[in-house]
């Protein structure tokens, strides 16, 4: 699985989870900064990302269109690029598993409870 992170959220987490998802990207890093959210949301389908946002406009997308691609939505609240990364380690299994899910198109990473 390859990340596209949305521009609401640090390019320093691409790096920061390499190790889990070769090959991701951010926004900006992949030419689509000043990109609309249709425009990015078909970069990803055509290109194989999962997109993963803080922003409800890619929510709304994948519930009105469906997967591909799919979205994973970051609702942590104000929270450090840290934060965000460790959320999403520790929700690696249920990231997983939403992955090869065929018909999920949207995944809700929340804070811990």
């Amino acid at each position: 699985m390859k990340l596209l992170l949305d521009q609401n959220l640090s390019p320093a987490l691409v790096q920061k989870l390499s190790d889990l998802f070769p090959g991701s990207t951010h926004t900006e890093l992949a030419g689509l900064g000043q990109n609309d959210d249709v425009s990015i949301w078909e970069f990803c389908r055509r290109e194989g990302f999962v997109i993963v946002s803080k922003d409800n406009d890619f929510r709304f997308l994948a519930i009105q269109r469906g997967t591909p691609p799919k979205v994973i939505c970051v609702r942590l609240g104000n929270c450090t690029t840290n934060d965000v990364e460790n959320a999403i380690r520790r929700d690696i299994e249920e990231i997983r598993s939403f992955e090869r899910d065929p018909v999920a198109a949207l995944l809700v990473i929340l804070p811990q409870s």
